[in-house]
């Protein structure tokens, strides 16, 4: 695998990868460097920004709510999040539910969160203030609940503004206990650690334009470098840690919900996670998962959740009639993860 991942990233300073099994990691294989300009080498321990991976956290945590009784998927969201009700058409914002935030089909925009960014050193904004402002910011639904997908950040924003509500508990706190803690990902969390990976970006990509600029770092080569930075809302795209943890949630899920003894999830909600039932643009959607839609016809079929922001691009992917997860974390804006994450069933 070293060899093939170096052939299909030459243009990433640094890539990690694993295959998984729900026995444990089959192939695992790291190349170039965390950090290109202090040469410190990209290994499976280095922690990593996963950005909108976190996605599948948020709503795996909602189905574990769910099956305590504490969150009913199905019940009106603006019952527990008022700024929902000031959405327009207020008849469309009055329907929207849990699961429809989970399989993003609730209609809520999507503004580019290229700007929603912070240094390290700033406090993490509150979820449910940050989810209001920014809905009063973007109030026009794109359709009517249900109709079809569209990705939207902000709507898992919205997600986890619900489930902090519900539980009583900052959205941080709940993913380490409900998630984080019975997988036993003890590095895992929504901090950036000193020894992190370092963002790369093509020098003349017009990107470096749009973003705040205290984030763009000295040029390295043909890179620009980002300076460290942590996502404003952590229900959409705010964990930090090593592909070592990153596997054992993807084997969790190959494993219908379990590992080492602890049940995160029952096998329904994990197989109802990443069942497909809501076909979209540029994605299909299931709960927290999704396939790309140019991907239906993949063989074998696969789902997959994403992870970019500048200077990164991840995916983890399971493909489930073959029982194979795969993990990929890159520190360059783009890259061909694809055919790298497709290195699992060759």
């Amino acid at each position: 695998m070293q060899r093939r991942l170096r052939s299909l990233a030459p243009r990433a300073p640094g890539v990690v990868v694993a295959v998984v099994d729900a026995d444990g990691v089959r192939e695992q294989a790291a190349i170039g460097w965390a950090d290109f300009a202090q040469t410190i080498e990209a290994t499976p321990s280095t922690p990593w920004p996963w950005f909108s991976m976190t996605k599948v956290f948020t709503v795996t945590t909602a189905m574990r709510m769910a099956l305590r009784g504490d969150i009913d998927l199905d019940e009106p969201v603006a019952k527990h999040v008022p700024a929902v009700r000031r959405l327009w058409p207020a008849s469309w914002a009055a329907r929207i539910t849990a699961r429809h935030l989970m399989s993003h089909s609730s209609g809520i925009a999507n503004p580019i969160p290229l700007r929603w960014i912070r240094r390290p050193t700033e406090p993490a904004p509150d979820v449910d203030a940050l989810a209001e402002r920014r809905l009063l910011e973007h109030r026009r639904l794109r359709f009517a609940p249900g109709k079809r997908a569209r990705y939207t950040n902000l709507g898992t924003l919205v997600l986890g503004a619900l489930l902090q509500r519900l539980s009583k508990t900052p959205f941080q706190t709940l993913v380490r206990r409900e998630v984080l803690e019975p997988l036993g990902m003890s590095r895992t969390g929504f901090d950036l650690p000193n020894d992190a990976a370092v963002g790369h970006h093509p020098r003349w990509n017009p990107m470096r334009l749009i973003v705040p600029q205290w984030v763009v770092g000295p040029s390295r080569g043909p890179w620009l470098t980002t300076r460290p930075y942590l996502v404003d809302g952590p229900p959409y795209g705010g964990l930090v840690g090593p592909l070592e943890d990153l596997v054992r949630f993807v084997r969790m899920h190959l494993r219908d919900g379990e590992l080492d003894g602890a049940r995160v999830i029952t096998p329904a909600s994990a197989v109802a996670m990443r069942t497909i039932a809501t076909l979209g643009r540029p994605f299909d959607l299931g709960l927290g998962w999704f396939r790309p839609s140019k991907s239906r016809r993949a063989d074998p079929p696969f789902v997959e959740h994403l992870g970019s922001g500048p200077g990164f691009l991840n995916v983890m992917r399971l493909y489930p009639t073959r029982g194979l997860g795969v993990v990929v974390l890159g520190n360059a804006t783009s890259y061909d993860v694809d055919a790298i994450a497709a290195l699992a069933v060759e």
